[in-house]
């Protein structure tokens, strides 16, 4: 049985370490990272099962690299670590897409009892990120694993870069997808000229949409993109 994929991030080292070699000890495989930059950097370059997520860290805050990281894959299970325990903290956690939220000091039986009962939970939900492969986009028709958009029966063929960003803008359908995020999803890079790449691959998909009038891709100033779509 593969083992399942966790991603620790704890800016506290020997918390971190302890976890680590705890959860690697009871069978997962357990990559740390010591900040939310690191912890999302991480992400977007391997397929995890589970991550457990500090809240206070420095760089970036774990609600807000759950945000993030439900951008890119709304169903895999977030557990928050923190040593905050007021109850407008927890209801935070939870609306920035937690599946359970544990306060500090708590001993590592709790955090594997937990993470056991998410898992069973979640085990039948596949990812849609990682699992959903077609997509109705107005009238469009687009195919992820055959990298084609199709509209009345004319198919446009996609660069495996022009597949992976409007993958995201399908799963975000409606809604801002982050600049960022793109860019370190489908690039693995935010720097100048990625952006400037990007920018190129978001004016070729508003092109190859323009065929249905109920389905836009507009800019969204200082934010990312927005992929409107008729459905």
């Amino acid at each position: 049985m593969e083992k399942v994929k966790v991603l620790l991030v704890e800016d506290d080292p020997n918390l971190g370490i302890l976890l680590k070699e705890y959860l690697n000890a009871k069978g997962y495989s357990t990559t740390l990272a010591v900040d939310g930059k690191q912890g999302f950097d991480v992400f977007t370059k391997d397929k995890f099962g589970i991550c457990i997520l500090d809240v206070m860290m420095p760089l970036k805050d774990g609600f807000t690299l759950a945000k993030e990281i439900r951008t890119i894959d709304n169903k895999i299970p977030i557990v928050f670590l923190t040593a905050k325990s007021m109850k407008d903290d927890a209801l935070d956690g939870f609306n920035a897409g937690a599946d359970d939220y544990i306060t500090k000091p708590f001993s590592m039986e709790e955090l594997l009892l937990r993470m056991k009962a998410i898992l069973r939970r979640t085990e039948n939900k596949p990812s849609v990120f990682s699992e959903q492969t077609e997509f109705k986009i107005g009238s469009y028709h687009f195919d992820i694993k055959h990298q084609t958009l199709e509209i009345n029966g004319l198919k446009q063929k996609l660069t495996t870069k022009e597949t992976g960003l409007l993958k995201l803008l399908c799963i975000n359908a409606n809604d801002v997808l982050d600049r960022n995020i793109a860019l370190k999803t489908v690039w693995q890079d935010d720097n100048y000229f990625s952006g400037r790449s990007m920018d190129v691959y978001i004016a070729k998909l508003r092109k190859y949409l323009k065929e249905d009038n109920t389905v836009g891709l507009i800019n969204v100033h200082g934010k990312g993109f927005k992929l409107l779509t008729g459905n």
